[in-house]
């Protein structure tokens, strides 16, 4: 059935609880996992995009800005990175036989050529929960792969709440 399962992983609250969850499916399945980090100019704990200064009419991107910049970027990418084996260390020493890639670009379109390229069976990816204007100004990763991806979607939720950090998990299944 699923002998391979993608993880998108991101820096969100609901990255714990897709890990555990994937962790947990591989083992019932005796399946791999390919771990996967799409660095984002959006993404929570990024850098950002670099800053330009006002010289004339026309912004720039001058030179100090740039190299602040790249050494940010590279500090965050090289952060990331750890984490990322971190989270492989973790299945595999769960008895999971787990890759990992990290890339830059567009999670969503990231994700599903990742997926592609492995192949994947699965790609179990989170959800916040964003509803109305925070999802449609933010977007929503989940909803990219589900409709762009070429194998089946676990989406596990984690909903957003004021009050507490903690999320309540759910999942939804949806097929290729």
């Amino acid at each position: 059935m699923y002998r391979k399962i993608l993880v998108a992983l991101d820096h969100s609250s609901a990255r714990n609880v897709v890990l555990e969850q994937a962790i947990s499916l591989a083992q019932q399945l005796k399946a791999s996992l390919m771990l996967v980090h799409v660095l984002s100019a959006y993404d929570t704990d990024s850098p950002g995009l670099p800053v330009r200064t006002y010289h004339s009419y026309y912004p720039i991107l001058d030179s100090v800005a740039w190299e602040t910049y790249q050494k940010r970027w590279e500090t965050y990418e090289q952060g990331c990175l750890n984490e990322l084996r971190q989270w492989a260390s973790q299945a595999e020493a769960q008895g999971v036989t787990t890759e990992f890639t990290q890339t830059s670009g567009d999670p969503g379109r990231v994700i599903c050529e990742v997926a592609g390229n492995w192949p994947a069976d699965l790609i179990l990816v989170g959800h916040r929960g964003r509803k109305g204007l925070s999802e449609l100004f933010l977007g929503s990763v989940s909803n990219y792969v589900m409709h762009h991806a070429p194998c089946s979607v676990l989406v596990a939720h984690s909903t957003v709440t004021q009050a507490t950090p903690e999320a309540s998990e759910t999942m939804t299944a949806a097929p290729a």
